[in-house]
């Protein structure tokens, strides 16, 4: 009994990051149907700045997460605008985005490197992780309660966002039909460049969460890109609300798949329940 608590802890735990990053990826995805492998990088240039700013210039840590939150999103905006708009605009195919988003990923993973090296960072100092909480017989820390709060209200907010303002409206009409909000007088092109804003700020503040708690390294993208566009998948490609879901499923399924066997798995176990829902429910849990 002890140890399925724990387990269940480990599970909202894991499922809480992994939407961290899959509520950004389907918010651009929602809106531009392309698969943005840059997006993974973002979450680690959130982390860098927050490393730079408050362990190596000594600035306050709450200016230095908001500069890490709004340099990933200004990233993401720009890489919309100097990259993917001009291919949007010559009509380019969903994977000349995707290879133009790999190239992206590797060059700003490379500047990341070269300016911080390929060594392993940890904010972990810069934060109480020591304090923890029991539940009943499982323990959580503190930053694990940041990061399971600060999802809820993310989801939250994009609820309130997407379904109360005339901006979020807005964003609903270019994910159905592009064409059709560009007829009816909605300015597609600059939506669209403010959903790479938030959704790359979102992948900023997930990076640098998951600073926290593990540390930072200028490779860590790809791991977090790879498990985000699972959670995805499973919940529902381009469905805010199937991140959730698919981020806690995913969660509990590794968790759980790895109480008799070694954690080594995990990432098999992953890439399994893809494959699953590849193959008998590739819209998802929720559908788009």
């Amino acid at each position: 009994m002890d140890i399925l608590t724990q387990l269940v802890i480990n599970g909202i735990i894991a499922g809480a990051i992994y939407t961290l990053i899959a509520l950004g990826f389907n918010l651009i995805y929602g809106a531009t149907k392309f698969f943005n492998i840059a997006h993974g990088v973002f979450a680690a240039i959130g982390g860098y700045t927050v490393f730079f700013f408050f362990k190596l210039s000594g600035v306050s840590l709450v200016p230095s997460i908001l500069a890490g939150v709004l340099l990933a999103g200004i990233a993401g905006m720009l890489s919309d605008r100097l990259i993917f708009l001009p291919l949007r605009r010559k009509r380019g195919s969903s994977v000349i985005m995707l290879v133009a988003s790999l190239g992206l990923f590797t060059a700003l993973q490379s500047v990341i490197a070269i300016m911080f090296s390929n060594r392993f960072q940890t904010l972990t100092d810069i934060f109480n992780i020591q304090k923890t909480y029991q539940i009943f017989s499982g323990v959580i820390t503190q930053i694990h309660i940041v990061i399971i709060i600060t999802v809820i209200s993310l989801t939250i907010g994009l609820f309130l966002m997407l379904n109360r303002t005339k901006f979020g409206k807005a964003v609903k009409a270019i994910s159905d039909d592009e064409e059709v909000a560009r007829i009816i007088g909605i300015d597609t092109d600059r939506v669209i460049g403010y959903v790479f804003f938030i959704g790359s700020a979102i992948a900023g503040l997930g990076g640098i969460l998951i600073g926290f708690d593990t540390g930072i390294m200028p490779t860590m993208g790809m791991g977090l890109l790879l498990k985000g566009v699972i959670a995805s998948i499973v919940g529902g490609v381009g469905n805010i609300y199937g991140s959730v879901c698919g981020g806690l499923l995913l969660g509990f399924v590794e968790n759980f798949g790895v109480w008799k066997i070694s954690g080594e798995w995990k990432d098999a176990i992953a890439f399994g329940l893809l494959i699953i829902f590849l193959l008998f429910r590739p819209q998802g849990v929720l559908g788009k």
